[in-house]
């Protein structure tokens, strides 16, 4: 790229809201230096359409994600995040290295104390198809693949997407989504951007240059055909005029005509990271003599990673004067990156191994930041979703996105209170002089530049009225500015009672009419009790009563084929319900917690007036207590404690007091967990001014004493007093005994006691009955001063404190034994998969060390090694001098411990140089060098230099068995063209073919103890290499196979300082070889007398 400058960045103040009305109040901020733009709500002038079959084509959407509901978990110890895109159809996409990018994540993911969880996070890379029908079918199969999933790449089916997530419930990050709809967390509670949306980015561009006038050309694939339809929604959405949607056609002719229109943003793959379709449309402008400055030319996928621009050479420009010219009018909005840039930490991960050296940075698409920035955004939301204890579902997971701050990629990454992420964005500006881009970084503000435009001025400004909130615009011209004011201020009057009358009706009809009313008749409830019954005309459930447990609290009912409690009302008048009273019905409908009774409803009907909350088969807390076949130890004792504490916990959360809180208001399902109902009794009672009943003294044991001074026990509670009355059942459950049991008075009596202290009256309970903490929990709850008293997340901590953070669930203690062998089996797969793992790359080792590693792998997928030609390669042939006589003299052992001895040296010293060995037959050992790894010229240096360590090696080299006999080697060097390839299938080997092979091996034969012999091939290219090789003329000299040549020795080499073996002269080799041969007789002879001496020594004494 040429000579960028970003002369405007975009600070951390993208706001993303959800979907709102337009604030006709809210006046543009100023621009100064540093620019804070406003949200991109308040460029709302129209909402956009909404075609009929649009919404029919969402309900069957939610129809189908209803039929395939499949709740977000994390299952059996992992969370698996689908990393979603055109990885395989879209070779510009494929460069993001998806799999690359989500295993880096996930690596440093397991690896981060700050992000501790309880279980492996792990990734799965899912191929969307380029079509976007097929994308959207092939969605619809990963509902099993993932725990959440990052993306889709292609608009076209976000809002679907969304929407089977929903019924799914599991999260959806994406960063190709375009519609400002998906923002509305009511309607689709479980997206959350990793992003800002970047057409706010694009808006906010364009209000500060004063450009309305928008046209959009995409190429003519499926998903960037999607982005730009989807791009024009959104700005026309804004009010913005834009004017032209062209899916260009990827022909010169085809481009032509798009260019004689308008365009602005160019929604395709950059010229810059290898896309075709914008290199040819920009080109092509330019020899229309488009480059004038009128038009301003806006990638658009830029906006989804961050560009590098320091220090940068983009070959596509410095290979292309055309192109470079034609990018002078192009502004390229990209992500900042103010300490590293993409490539820098690209090449930071490799350099700490994390990332494979195979790949260059520049090869490598910047998306690639993106998908590693959206899973470790994924992570730091499952981080606060499991510390926040909430149970793990998508709309929890999108809502644990706000305020969080951590490092991307190569940016920072934060999100505001309401879950928008923040941002900074450059405008990157060229000169079109030069492709080096030379940019500075860490601004934030305005650098004080101008804009270079192409001759010097750039396009025309628009009227300010398109981006001014509540104003018409036409042509420019604010035709409505005079009469807007009025207008508003009617339409606003009469907006708010049309509102406030149409939720009133609204909320009328949802208490009386649907599948969810909340007012329920006869004609709803079918009741078991005779005395209901014969007050209806149509057939009841035939249920034997002595099935059904009927008190003086309340009776059981049938409401939609589901068993319902009835808690019945004080006896009064009743003859509407006030709004007062329709509030607390919405509450307590939108309670939902696993230890809270569900409200289903007010009974109204023949004189009865009803609380309806499920039914649970087990009956009260109390009833369980009192119920002497069912055993209680200290683990079930925890667990109804424990189930009654979250319940309560959750309540005061929700801001709602319970007021009566008793073990008869605590039930127990069929699978003992304890939920708490009778919530919102007093506040029914009280809204609907039903006469108050003074209770029972039976009844007010549970309730603090600060309220049963105030003469209204039962009716007024306090938070501080559901402690105290959690406090009494906990006494309750301790001791398996009724409140003040072990203190024997009247219930008159204790009440009195309690409303007149001093002494203070309250339960004894000895420490044989519970933990002595749990004792001390129980006092300090029932503590005479309320705001001593603690809350119940303080009771919460301090219980799990108690059962030092073990489960007390039932079904978990049942369970136990089951997950204890599932651990242990685990355990096992994991050992036994790290040992094959372990054993895998002790084979692959192996192989890569008979094979070079290119032909290992052919062969370990089951393909061919095709032969191989190489124009040249030199070649290393040695063995022993006289092998054959010290076999002959040696035990087999010894000879092959003296091999081993010999070519471990030889195998240490070839790990230092450029060379492949090839194989030993024998005492031979040959090497080869430029083959099968091409290394130029080099290889005769390589070759030459490895000739010199050995034989300086071997001039010290002694045998175990025979210390005193040196070992000379012969060594013979050629270069030349050979063939290389595998032969065999059973112990395949690689193995070189040609003269240079016969050629080398004559050089060996032929030469002369601590020798190297070279031939002139060789000579030649260690001459033309000057690298100071040191040859000696040995003459002509005749072999084998190839008549009389001219060949040297190669003594030594500038630099090198070890010593050698200092060779026989050649006139008394045969003598030296008649010595060598009877030293050995000589040797043995000696060895046999002395042992045959030593034997009759031994048989004289």
């Amino acid at each position: 790229m040429q000579h960028c400058q970003a002369f405007l960045s975009f600070p951390q103040k993208w706001r993303q809201t959800p979907d709102k009305s337009p604030d006709p109040s809210a006046s543009p901020p100023s621009l100064h230096h540093h620019f804070s733009f406003p949200p991109p709500a308040s460029l709302h002038l129209s909402p956009p359409p909404h075609p009929s079959l649009h919404g029919l084509f969402r309900f069957l959407v939610v129809l189908f994600a209803s039929i395939c509901f499949h709740a977000c978990s994390v299952e059996g110890g992992w969370f698996r995040v689908g990393v979603l895109g055109p990885w395989g159809c879209d070779p510009i996409f494929a460069k993001a290295l998806p799999s690359v990018a989500a295993q880096l994540a996930v690596n440093r993911i397991n690896k981060d104390p700050s992000l501790s969880f309880a279980h492996t996070f792990e990734y799965i890379v899912l191929q969307e198809p380029c079509e976007t029908s097929r994308a959207l079918e092939a969605f619809v199969g990963f509902h099993t693949k993932a725990s959440a999933y990052i993306g889709p790449s292609n608009p076209g089916y976000c809002d679907s997407a969304s929407m089977l997530t929903k019924g799914w419930n599991k999260a959806l990050f994406p960063w190709g989504c375009v519609g400002y709809e998906m923002d509305n967390v009511r309607s689709h509670p479980t997206f959350a951007r990793s992003m800002p949306r970047p057409t706010w980015v694009l808006l906010n561009m364009m209000k500060y240059f004063k450009w309305a006038q928008v046209a959009i050309i995409s190429s003519s694939e499926d998903i960037w055909v999607e982005t730009a339809t989807k791009v024009a929604d959104s700005l026309r959405s804004h009010g913005l005029p834009v004017r032209l949607v062209i899916f260009m056609e990827n022909t010169p002719h085809g481009i032509r005509r798009t260019l004689a229109k308008v365009l602005v943003i160019l929604c395709m793959h950059s010229a810059l990271i290898g896309g075709e379709a914008q290199k040819l449309l920009l080109e092509t402008a330019y020899d229309m003599q488009m480059i004038d400055g009128s038009l301003v030319f806006v990638p658009y996928d830029t906006l989804l990673y961050s560009l590098p621009y320091r220090n940068v050479t983009y070959p596509a420009l410095k290979n292309n004067s055309k192109l470079l010219r034609a990018y002078d009018a192009v502004l390229t909005i990209t992500i900042d990156s103010p300490q590293v840039s993409f490539y820098e930490a690209f090449r930071e991960a490799m350099d700490r191994r994390e990332v494979a050296r195979t790949v260059k940075p520049h090869q490598v698409s910047p998306l690639f930041g993106t998908i590693y920035s959206s899973i470790v955004f994924t992570a730091h939301a499952v981080h606060r979703l499991r510390k926040s204890g909430e149970w793990m579902s998508g709309g929890n997971l999108a809502q644990h996105t706000r305020n969080l701050a951590f490092q991307g990629f190569s940016h920072p990454i934060k999100t505001n209170s309401s879950g928008a992420a923040l941002l900074n964005y450059l405008i990157l500006d060229t000169n079109g002089l030069s492709w080096e881009i030379d940019m500075e970084n860490h601004m934030v503000h305005f650098l004080g530049r101008e804009i270079h435009f192409p001759r010097g001025y750039g396009p025309r400004k628009d009227s300010l009225c398109w981006f001014t909130p509540g104003v018409l615009c036409s042509g420019g011209e604010d035709t409505q500015r005079t009469v807007h004011p009025v207008i508003t201020t009617v339409w606003f009057t009469l907006d708010i009672f049309s509102s406030d009358h149409r939720l009133r009706r609204v909320a009328k009809i949802r208490m009386i009419k649907g599948p969810n009313k909340i007012l329920l008749t006869l004609e709803d409830v079918t009741f078991i009790n005779p005395s209901l019954s014969n007050k209806v005309s149509f057939s009841l459930l035939t249920v034997p009563l002595n099935a059904i447990q009927m008190t003086k609290f309340g009776s059981v009912s049938v409401l939609q084929g589901d068993w319902a409690w009835l808690k019945r009302l004080p006896h009064g008048t009743f003859s509407s319900i006030n709004p007062k009273t329709s509030d607390v019905f919405e509450l307590m409908k939108d309670m939902r917690h696993e230890n809270v009774n569900p409200f289903l409803g007010f009974f109204h009907d023949c004189g009865v007036f009803a609380i309806m909350t499920e039914f649970c088969s087990r009956g009260s807390l109390e009833d369980l207590l009192l119920n002497d076949d069912v055993k209680l130890d200290w683990m079930f004792k925890s667990s109804l404690l424990l189930d009654l504490i979250k319940g309560m916990k959750y309540l005061h959360h929700r801001g709602v007091c319970h007021s009566r809180l008793k073990s008869r208001n605590c039930v127990v399902d069929g699978r003992f967990v304890l939920k708490v109902t009778d919530y919102g009794y007093s506040e029914v009672v009280e809204a609907q001014r039903f006469p108050y009943i003074e209770p029972p003294p039976e009844e007010l044991l549970w309730t603090a004493p600060e309220i049963l001074r105030t003469g209204q026990g039962g009716f007024h509670g306090t938070l501080p007093g559901d402690v105290y009355s959690f406090a009494i059942i906990m006494q309750e459950v301790v001791i398996r005994g009724p409140p003040f049991c072990m203190l024997d008075l009247p219930a008159t009596e204790l009440i009195e006691k309690l409303c007149r202290p001093p002494p203070l009256c309250r339960p004894v309970v000895s420490p044989d009955y519970a933990p002595l903490e749990c004792i001390q929990l129980m006092k300090q709850c029932w503590n005479e001063q309320p705001d001593k008293r603690p809350t119940f997340e303080d009771v919460f901590d301090q219980f799990k404190n108690i059962n030092k953070g073990k489960k007390t669930n039932i079904i978990d203690s049942m369970l136990r034994m089951l997950e204890q062998y599932s651990s242990n089996l685990e355990e096992l797969i994991r050992e036994r998969t790290e040992e094959l793992e372990i054993e895998k790359q002790k084979t692959e080792k192996l192989l890569t060390q008979m094979l070079p590693p290119s032909v290992a792998e052919a062969l370990k997928v089951g393909g061919t090694v095709v032969p191989e030609h190489f124009e040249s390669a030199s070649l290393y042939f040695s063995d022993i001098v006289g092998f054959t006589t010290i076999s002959a003299n040696s035990e087999p052992i010894e000879v092959v411990d003296l091999l081993n001895d010999l070519y471990t040296v030889f195998d240490a010293i070839i790990g230092n140089h450029d060379v492949y060995k090839v194989e030993t037959i024998g005492d031979a050992y040959m090497v080869s060098s430029g083959v099968p790894v091409l290394n130029d010229n080099r290889h005769a240096a390589e070759i030459a230099n490895m000739a010199l360590d050995i034989l300086s090696a071997v001039g010290t080299f002694k045998m175990r068995h025979m210390p005193d006999v040196p070992v000379r080697i012969r060594i013979g060097l050629h270069t030349g063209p050979v063939v290389a390839g595998v032969v065999g299938l059973t112990m395949p080997r690689y193995c070189l073919f040609g003269d240079t092979v016969t050629t080398a091996s004559r050089m060996e034969s032929s030469g002369l103890p601590y020798r190297i012999h070279v031939h002139q091939s060789t000579v030649k290219i260690l001459r033309e290499l000057n690298l100071g090789y040191k040859v000696e003329l040995r003459g002509r000299t005749e072999v084998r196979g190839k008549g009389i040549e001219e060949t040297y020795w190669l003594v030594g080499r500038d630099g090198f300082t070890k010593p050698l073996p200092v060779p026989p002269e050649p006139g008394i080799l045969v003598e030296n070889t008649t010595s060598l041969l009877c030293f050995f007789f000589l040797f043995f002879f000696l060895k046999r007398s002395n042992l045959n001496y030593l034997l009759s020594a031994q048989e004289s004494t």
